[in-house]
């Protein structure tokens, strides 16, 4: 599983849900040589914070089991299934070039 799809889970965020409810107003003002301009975005602002608050309490890996790892890897037993990383590099592999396509 990628990083992505785990924040993404943990959160709730869906990209095309916060893509499609941006929206943006634009207000210009000048007054002689000097001009200003103010950008607001909403509600996608709101959605950003609620998502910053969210990702910042949850924990993105699991601590217990990377140092079980760390353990297994120093006393020699850490074995690799070498299936399972072939069968994830090639679902990774699969995915890139459906997006491109």
């Amino acid at each position: 599983m990628k990083i992505d799809d785990i924040i993404k889970k943990s959160v709730g965020l869906d990209a095309e849900k916060l893509g499609a409810n941006t929206s943006k107003k634009v207000e210009k003002s000048s007054t002689g040589t000097q001009s200003s301009e103010t950008v607001t975005l909403s509600p996608l602002s709101a959605q950003l914070q609620s998502l910053e608050s969210k990702v910042s309490a949850t924990e993105v890996f699991d601590a217990g089991k990377v140092e079980a790892i760390k353990s297994a890897i120093a006393s020699g037993k850490f074995k690799v299934d070498t299936e399972k990383v072939a069968d994830g590099l090639i679902a990774s592999v699969k995915e890139l070039l459906n997006k491109n396509s």
